[in-house]
């Protein structure tokens, strides 16, 4: 078995552990780096490529576990320029949802809000701190004025999870749905680079 560097988002962390936990993925290693990027996806790339030059020579493969994320197809850029692979999609949304099934909601209600299980969970400190909502609450008729719903898509039955991602929507003033999705599209990413049937 190869081994295999995972460099992911803080986001998905979880997720990643518990798929190689659950297919007995030893040979990788998870490194993230800071979700909270999110809110400045500029400056995703710099931090990839950062961590990429310490030490991703070392490994047989690297798997970026983000997708586009807002980084204008950068991201794209340096796995190609270095040979690695990077999950699929725009965002996280889409590869829980199913590249398919995203698309066709995202078209049904553009107006949707989205949290995943990660982002409910620490919803306060990402999006009301992240986004300076919470000191200066006018901001939330900017950001979030033109929103219908949140749309939670859920990779767990985690019962407090579901009810922090009600409360956010709550709080926002929104609509509330929730789509259970598991792990989606970053299952097989993660399976099949780790076992080696994947090609950069």
């Amino acid at each position: 078995m190869p081994q295999v560097l995972i460099l992911a988002c803080g986001a998905l962390a979880r997720e990643v552990r518990d798929i190689a936990r659950l297919n007995e993925l030893d040979n990788v290693t998870l490194d993230c780096l800071p979700a909270v990027l999110h809110n400045r996806p500029t400056e995703i790339p710099d931090a990839v490529r950062d961590r990429l030059d310490r030490d991703a020579d070392q490994y047989d493969r690297v798997l970026l576990g983000y997708a586009d994320c807002g980084t204008a197809g950068e991201l794209a850029d340096i796995c190609e320029q270095r040979g690695i692979e990077m999950l699929p999609g725009d965002h996280c949304y889409e590869f829980f949802a199913g590249g398919d099934t995203w698309q066709g909601m995202h078209h049904s209600d553009p107006t949707a809000f989205y949290l995943t299980d990660y982002l409910a969970k620490h919803f306060d400190r990402i999006i009301m701190d992240g986004l300076g909502i919470e000191a200066h609450p006018e901001l939330q008729a900017m950001y979030f004025g033109n929103y219908t719903k949140v749309i939670y898509l859920a990779q767990t039955d985690d019962p407090d999870i579901g009810a922090a991602a009600e409360a956010a929507a709550d709080r926002l003033g929104l609509a509330y749905e929730r789509i259970a999705t598991t792990y989606g599209d970053l299952a097989p990413a993660v399976v099949e680079i780790s076992r080696g049937s994947r090609h950069a």
